[in-house]
């Protein structure tokens, strides 16, 4: 058998040399992506509580912001506030006026509540980020008791 121009084994007894060769080097190969393997997972586990609170909590908050912005794009809540005096359909008369303004009174009340349940929905989100890891080893530490 030959390899890149060179004869690997020619008679019996280099069969077996060529044979422990093989197995060590498929031994040493494993032991030392499994080192590699167990440093890095060791790593990452203690590594984790740190990103968890800094930079993990860094995207939390944005993502949050981000929820937040376009829940009040989607219901156009200062849209509403803002346009408030402004009779509706282009009717100028007191009538018009009149009811524009409670119509629109009603919009704001109505939006501002699902803003709320929206901004309460994002700060138990965040409570949940910050309390979660804790939880979890609590749990843990019930199991192995």
């Amino acid at each position: 058998m030959f390899l890149h121009g060179i004869r690997l084994y020619s008679g019996r007894g280099q069969r077996s040399l060529l044979l422990v060769f093989i197995l060590f080097m498929f031994t040493h190969n494993t032991a030392m992506y499994g080192i590699k393997i167990l440093t890095e997972l060791m790593k990452d586990i203690f590594y984790f509580p740190l990103w968890w609170y800094t930079r993990g909590l860094k995207n939390c908050l944005i993502f949050l912001k981000n929820f937040i912005v376009n829940r009040e794009k989607s219901l156009a809540l200062l849209v509403w506030i803002k346009n408030i005096h402004v009779p509706m359909y282009g009717q100028s008369d007191w009538q018009g006026r009149l009811i524009s303004f409670f119509i629109r009174l009603f919009q704001v009340i109505i939006r501002s509540l699902v803003m709320i349940v929206w901004l309460l929905f994002s700060f138990f989100v965040f409570l949940l980020w910050l309390i979660f890891p804790l939880f979890a080893l609590y749990q843990i530490f019930l199991q192995i008791i």
